[in-house]
């Protein structure tokens, strides 16, 4: 019998400028998603929990909480970009070109912009990403850059001595 080991991530020695990364998982955004998001973050804007109010509206229906967009679409990405991070260093040039309704499946992909070496962490690197998403009609509902640190290979929690 042979043991396998599960997908470990990418270290910042993966990374090559230009190289993209279709992420492997889609989902389809529900009713359910769109109001608990909202309201789990008290986003009080009736347009994404309130059906009578969003059906007044030139969309006819509840538009899905943008930050829920960016959310699914960042954790999309954590297969193949971000499964070894020390942090996030931040989110540059956020922008939601169509809508999302409840119902849209929304998938994505990431393109490796910059790569380089931790100034101040020598067992990091600094990889910066731009980031797509889109829904099953091919529209794009997001784009970002993304900067991250990222453990070198032989780094990082799961590489500390006693483990």
């Amino acid at each position: 019998m042979t043991t396998h080991t599960g997908w470990q991530g990418r270290f910042y020695e993966d990374f090559v400028v230009g190289d993209v990364f279709e992420h492997p998982l889609g989902r389809t955004i529900t009713t359910t998603d769109n109001i608990w998001f909202t309201l789990l973050t008290q986003n009080t804007a009736p347009v994404h929990f309130d059906h009578e109010y969003a059906r007044r509206t030139e969309f006819g229906r509840p538009l899905v909480n943008s930050t829920l967009t960016l959310s699914l679409v960042a954790g999309q990405s954590v297969t193949d970009v971000s499964q070894n991070v020390f942090a996030n260093l931040g989110w540059e040039r956020v922008t939601l070109p169509h809508p999302v309704f409840e119902g849209d499946t929304i998938h994505s992909r990431s393109t490796v912009e910059a790569v380089r070496e931790s100034r101040s962490r020598p067992t990091l690197g600094v990889v910066t990403v731009a980031t797509t998403g889109t829904k099953q009609t091919g529209e794009v509902v997001i784009e970002f850059l993304r900067t991250l640190l990222v453990y070198k290979r032989g780094h990082g929690p799961r590489f500390e001595e006693g483990r």
